[in-house]
């Protein structure tokens, strides 16, 4: 009698094959960074040191170099490219922070707080800046238009989220053209820009930008789920801020739309700034919980990273696509 085949557990998906794609393009890029986040004015890299040495997962300009390497690049133009969407990326994130009041960032303190408001947004602008410079030296116009045009299109997105702050009408399809716009932008660039300095073809490059596209969407729906369902402690930064900033994010739309009058009442008094205590957070997640939100918003995001995934099947099976699918696989898996 043959004993019964008991199925290995499936091994969680990880960012270490992209990692190690990007490994030796990293070093290039990295280096990039350091030279051009320097300044005569010492507050500059000291601040702009503070968050881009904070252990952020530099997934965008990764995105540029497994690229390159799907499509077979041999140049080294991409390595300023990649570093200029990190300066772009960097820049958003101190301008957020400002405007949402942050205390952390990456498990420690936010910039804001240690610099002070005026000096991190005109670091951020600084960033900006440089981003620019990078762009424009490596002399492709369409580079330049598709990172200046994502650049536009962040801006619009955050301005965007701002005005559906506490507006707890805001639908679905809202949300999704406000993180389509603030975090799948720019993905979507710094996926699309390898194959323009590659010099792909049409549907070659069409596929990176859904590639990225599909896969920025995917990564802050879970990042807006994980707010809801983890601690500080693996975030970097305070488990609610969404919730007591009166964010609405999917969990929040779905908990209200599922949620019976008196369910709705206290959504309409929390998102109004009016319920934002501890004992608050804790109904909150578990009106989100009850109302299956979170799994149902992870389970978009899975749609979104499969999408991804199939966007970059014209090209050959090798370790580059399949690094790049297991971090879309990852982007949904994650708990921080």
């Amino acid at each position: 009698m043959s004993a019964d085949v008991v199925p290995l557990p499936r091994k969680r998906p990880t960012l270490d094959p992209m990692l190690s794609l990007t490994a030796n393009g990293m070093n290039s890029v990295n280096t990039v960074i350091l030279e051009r986040m320097q300044s005569e004015i010492p507050l500059i890299p000291r601040l702009a040191g503070h968050l881009i040495s904070g252990g952020g997962k530099r997934l965008r300009p990764m995105l540029t170099l497994a690229g390159a390497e799907l499509v077979g690049y041999q140049g080294d133009r991409h390595h300023k490219l990649a570093a200029a969407v990190e300066f772009i990326h960097t820049a958003t994130l101190l301008h957020d922070d400002v405007v949402d009041g942050s205390e952390l960032r990456r498990g420690k303190a936010a910039a804001n707080i240690i610099f002070g408001n005026p000096a991190t947004v005109l670091v951020g602008d600084f960033l900006f800046s440089r981003a620019f410079e990078l762009m424009t030296e490596d002399g492709s116009l369409k580079v330049l238009r598709i990172l200046s045009h994502a650049s536009a299109v962040i801006a619009e997105g955050e301005v965007n989220q701002l005005t559906a702050q506490r507006q707890i009408e805001t639908s679905e399809d809202r949300y999704l053209h406000i993180i389509g716009a603030k975090t799948a932008a720019l993905f979507a660039a710094a996926s699309q820009i390898s194959a323009v300095v590659a010099e792909c073809n049409e549907d070659q490059e069409r596929a990176l930008e859904d590639y990225g596209r599909n896969l920025g969407v995917a990564f802050q729906l879970v990042d807006d789920a994980i707010d809801y369902d983890s601690d500080a402690a693996q975030m970097g930064k305070d488990q609610g801020d969404d919730f007591r900033e009166g964010k609405m994010t999917l969990p929040v739309i779905l908990a209200y739309a599922r949620g019976d009058d008196v369910e709705r009442k206290f959504w309409k008094d929390a998102i109004a700034g009016h319920r934002t205590g501890d004992e608050d957070l804790a109904e909150a997640i578990g009106l989100i919980e009850r109302h299956n939100a979170l799994e149902d918003t992870r389970e978009r995001a899975r749609h979104f990273a499969q999408r991804a995934i199939d966007a970059i099947s014209i090209f050959p099976d090798g370790k580059a696509r399949a690094a790049m699918s297991e971090a879309a696989q990852f982007a949904v898996a994650r708990g921080y």
